[in-house]
């Protein structure tokens, strides 16, 4: 009869423990997932730019240090891997932005051109999605990082070798602001 209780007590044991290791799998792997759907509204951004840019540019051609900026900061957001480095460099790129829409302001028949209003509202979305992309990364990083750094699912994490992930963190306050794409 005690053999039967130390047994139970053993299967109640690992059935916990291999609960807790497959709860923190899902929640990695939901943190990969949804940095990747981050990546792919980035990378819908950063190419709907060179056309944006482009489109601007014939009206505007004496605008040069604004095109190079954003070109450069184009180029610093698609080179940066983590999360930190990524929201850094995606700050610059937004900065830039918002200085191109002002250029932007200055043409009317810039803003009446139908190229220029299809791309405001392509990027307008990708922003939106963007935006719901970092939402629900950063809601799947509080949670695994808070299963990590909870007893006793911290000891099975720090065993196999589970760490905390960083946050999609704006740096500046004044960047929590959307870019203005409508005129």
């Amino acid at each position: 009869m005690a053999g039967f209780i130390v047994l139970a007590i053993l299967v109640v044991i690992v059935v916990m423990l291999v609960s807790m290791y497959n709860g923190l799998v899902q929640l990695r792997v939901r943190c990969d997932s949804a940095w990747s759907d981050i990546d792919v509204q980035l990378k819908r951004r950063h190419d709907l730019i060179p056309n944006l840019v482009e489109t601007v540019k014939g009206y505007a051609a004496h605008e040069k240090g604004t095109f190079e900026n954003i070109a450069k900061f184009r180029s610093q957001a698609m080179q940066a891997t983590s999360p930190a480095d990524k929201a850094a460099a995606e700050n610059q790129l937004t900065g830039a932005l918002k200085s191109l829409f002002a250029v932007a302001e200055n043409y009317p028949e810039l803003k009446a051109s139908d190229e220029f209003t299809q791309l405001q509202g392509s990027l307008s979305q990708t922003e939106d999605s963007i935006q719901n992309s970092r939402r629900y990364y950063n809601a799947v990083v509080r949670d695994l990082n808070t299963k990590i750094q909870s007893f006793p699912t911290n000891i099975l994490a720090g065993m196999f070798n589970f760490t905390p992930r960083q946050f999609f963190e704006i740096a500046e306050p004044t960047d929590r602001e959307p870019v203005q794409v409508k005129f």
